[in-house]
Parts: C-alpha cells; sequence; structure tokens
C-alpha cells in the first residue's frame, strides 16, 4: 500500500513502520498534475486545502483528513464523493500524569500554593497562535492565585521577552518553558486551563494534548477544534472579550472546573494513537 502525506504526524510514524506500507515518492512539482500512473492508495491532508492537496486527492484511492470542516472542503473542491473521504483527528500521544503529583514536584520551581491554578500556551507558531491574544486575555483575569505557562522553542520565548514589560499585572505570573528542557507531557498534565486563541484553521495537535491531560481548553471558532469543544469554550475570535469572565467563571467554580476537565479528558481518550491505528486499519479493510 502507497501512501502520501502532506505533513507527518504521531499516527503516520506508527504506521510508516508496517513493512507492507510504501511511502509515495513526490516527482518534480510541474509533473504532479499531469503524471497519470501515479499510485496512491491513501493521501493523509492537514492543513489548507490548495492546487496541490487538491490534485493529491483527486489522484488518490482514498483522503484521510482531521477535521470533517476539511472533509467536507476537500469533498467541495476537488469534487469528490464524501464516502471517498475519512476523518482521524490528531492523536493523543502523550502520557498522563495525576496533577497533584506533577503539581507537588513543580511547587518550589513555580513558586506555587495548594490552589494555584496554572494557564497553560504551547504552539510551534507563536505569531498565528495568537501569543498577543493569550497575554491580553489573561492579564485581564481577576482570579488572584494563578501562574501562566509559555511552552515554546528557545528562539520564539526570546523573541517573546521585548513584549512581556507591558504586562506589568503578569510579571510574577509568567513562567517561560523551553520546550527542549522541559518535561512536556508533565507540563500539560500540571496545567488546569489551555488557552489557545489560534488564527490557524488546521488542529494543533498540543489542544489534543491538553484535553488528554483533563485541561479546560479554550480556543476560536475558525480553529476545527470548534468539532471537540463546547460552545462554552469555543472563543468568536481570538481577541474575544468574553473569554477573560468564561476563564474567572471556571477558575471560580471548582465543580465546573473538574467536569469540564474530566468531559475533555474522556473525549480525548477516544483519540489515543492506539485508537487511532485501529481506525486506520479499518479504513484499509474497506478500500
Amino acid at each position: 500500500m502507497v501512501i502520501h502525506y502532506k505533513t507527518i504526524n504521531s499516527l503516520i510514524e506508527k504506521i510508516k513502520e508496517n513493512a507492507w506500507i510504501k511511502i509515495y515518492k513526490k516527482p518534480l512539482l510541474s509533473k504532479i498534475f499531469g503524471n497519470k500512473n501515479d499510485n496512491i492508495d491513501i493521501y493523509f491532508h492537514s492543513g489548507s486545502i490548495d492546487d496541490e492537496a487538491i490534485a493529491y486527492a483527486k489522484k488518490s484511492k482514498h483522503i484521510i483528513t482531521n477535521s470533517f470542516s476539511n472533509l467536507n472542503e476537500i469533498s467541495r473542491k476537488a469534487e469528490i464523493e464524501e464516502n471517498k473521504i475519512d476523518v482521524i483527528y490528531p492523536s493523543a500521544n502523550i502520557i498522563y500524569s495525576k496533577e497533584k503529583i506533577v503539581k507537588e514536584k513543580y511547587k518550589k520551581e513555580f513558586e506555587l500554593s495548594d490552589n494555584t491554578k496554572l494557564i497553560l500556551f504551547s504552539a510551534n507558531n507563536f505569531k498565528t497562535s495568537g501569543i498577543k491574544e493569550f497575554l491580553d486575555i489573561v492579564s485581564n483575569i481577576s482570579y488572584i492565585d494563578y501562574k501562566v505557562l509559555i511552552l515554546g522553542s528557545k528562539q520564539q520565548l526570546k523573541n517573546l521577552e521585548f513584549s512581556l514589560p507591558k504586562y506589568e499585572r503578569l510579571q510574577n505570573k509568567i513562567i517561560l518553558l523551553d520546550n527542549k528542557n522541559s518535561n512536556i507531557d508533565e507540563i500539560f498534565s500540571a496545567s488546569d486551563i489551555f488557552l489557545l486563541p489560534s488564527h490557524s484553521k488546521n488542529i494543533a495537535s498540543s489542544v489534543i494534548k491538553a484535553m488528554y491531560c483533563k485541561c479546560v481548553v479554550f480556543s476560536t471558532i475558525n480553529n476545527d477544534i470548534k468539532e471537540l469543544i463546547d460552545v462554552f469554550s469555543t472563543m468568536d475570535r481570538p481577541n474575544d472579550p468574553s473569554t477573560p469572565f468564561k476563564i474567572d467563571a471556571v477558575l471560580h467554580d471548582v465543580n465546573e472546573l473538574n467536569n469540564i476537565k474530566k468531559q475533555n479528558r474522556k473525549i480525548a481518550k477516544e483519540l489515543e494513537l492506539n485508537r487511532n491505528i485501529l481506525k486506520f486499519e479499518e479504513i484499509i479493510e474497506k478500500i
């Protein structure tokens, strides 16, 4: 079986371990649209649906994408029947530890009290993921005992430092974490809220990780994660003025906080890597 993908992910990495899986060798760009002898059994698509993506979708026997929004758009733009396309959401490929245990481990380092709540931001691209809006939102929260964790590359954190002085209220609350020197699984497990005011449509794997680790997730309606989170957690836009009030409401209501955490965990457990592998195997049986 020959597969082709636009972006590598943990599911594709696992699938590639099978001897019967062959990776499509991408031709020169000039040949993509004209070579009808190419044999692609499954095309994995994520991200924007451009002319190249449409061409690969049309020449593939089957398409797997990471949201129903993408499914509908591929079907419409490539004029492909929907039964030729399946959805597998990004995999929850992370080790979850109990929040209390992890918080105790970081209690001294992060200067946490027994009641401190942690609000996390993590992204590969800070700008398109809404770091400015994130800082604006968390600086307007009235809840007192919280810390802000910002997890990213060393370069992005360095660039961010120039913007931080204007957020005076956050001076003693922000903790910058280099993802190469941090235990990412533990940081997600310790967090209470994951806020991603994204400008991007594509689902970030970090959101799935956060849900799996029992975080309350807030993200934008323009992002396909809206298919997995409830209306309360969906922001109308990256700078949605209602978001600080929603976060405050959740932080002040422990029962509601825990209920949303449990619900997100339940949803994300269906997206565990092993379960997504089974979904892939079910798909190849029918094509």
